[in-house]
């Protein structure tokens, strides 16, 4: 059985980041500027991207002085929408630091998960910040940031549900005694790395993929699915929203969340991550979390 214990939740990566939240996917595309951080990080450059100390990466924009960033608005704190539909969260503010310091212009397009890793192949997005995380199959058509933050996946239940107590080293399913559970069914977020695993493990029919982590938990609550596997910020916030459910302990996965761009746009990914780089160092991004997550 997979020896990781529930302190885990609670740790934070490399500048003490952590994952938590949870809301429902707004079911129309929005597009909104992100607003500016509450303190600008440090000087942009000359406006329009292709000079300064970020290197001359202009000419692999989509558009001209902005930085088009795609996400999916369903994870919080890392991207949610307020009142009025504007997508908030961590990660548009640590997109609109970069974007200043690399004096362009931020537009985020909110639409579904994985139509949002396909507008980047595809060249319909410069950027994805989405609690994105690495992994060896979008490593193949995407080029990835260093990380900035780090996700715990996690298994919901109906509460009283003994049976799923954990996972093991090869996201297999386990009861109390680290016997491995063959028969289940797992509701899954379509396009994650969740769903990647589980399929792994138990194949396409074991595996309901849904919209977005609401409708898989609801098809928990039905019976549709025996357990849903999810990252732990929205977990916490959907079994808050959702008596009757529970977070078995332990992690199932651990996993590194970074920015996205195009295969091959190595003038953007360098800029990327210089800026990124920066701001964790000088405690940019740490600042960005603890508005959100309170440190």
């Amino acid at each position: 059985m997979k020896k990781i214990l529930s302190l885990l939740l609670a740790m934070t990566m490399v500048m003490g980041l952590a994952a938590c939240g949870g809301q429902e996917t707004p079911e129309e595309t929005n597009t909104t500027p992100a607003e500016s951080p509450a303190e600008s990080p440090a000087e942009s450059p000359e406006e329009g991207g292709s000079t300064g100390d970020y290197g001359d990466f202009a000419g692999s924009l989509i558009e001209e002085g902005k930085l088009i960033m795609v996400t999916n608005a369903s994870f919080p704190p890392y991207e949610m929408t307020d009142d009025d539909n504007n997508v908030i969260g961590i990660d548009p503010e640590i997109a609109q630091a970069i974007a200043d310091k690399l004096g362009l212009e931020l537009v985020i397009d909110n639409i579904d998960f994985d139509a949002a890793l396909l507008a980047v192949q595809e060249g319909r997005a410069d950027v994805m910040l989405a609690g994105m995380s690495y992994s060896e199959e979008r490593d193949l058509v995407m080029d990835f940031s260093d990380t900035y933050a780090t996700g715990y996946q996690v298994i919901i239940v109906r509460e009283g549900d003994t049976s799923i107590a954990g996972g093991n080293d090869d996201y297999m399913l386990v009861d109390a005694e680290g016997n491995v559970i063959e028969d289940v069914q797992i509701g899954v977020q379509r396009g994650t790395t969740g769903e990647l695993y589980c399929q792994d493990a138990y194949g396409v029919d074991h595996v309901t993929s849904l919209d977005n982590g609401s409708v898989a938990v609801q098809a928990l609550i039905n019976g549709q699915v025996d357990c849903v596997v999810i990252d732990i910020g929205p977990a916490q916030e959907y079994v808050a929203a959702n008596p009757g459910l529970e977070i078995v302990e332990g992690a199932y996965t651990i996993e590194d969340y970074c920015v996205g761009v195009d295969e091959g746009n190595t003038a953007l990914l360098e800029a990327v991550n210089k800026a990124l780089n920066e701001m964790i160092e000088d405690g940019t991004v740490q600042e960005i979390m603890d508005q959100y997550i309170g440190g």
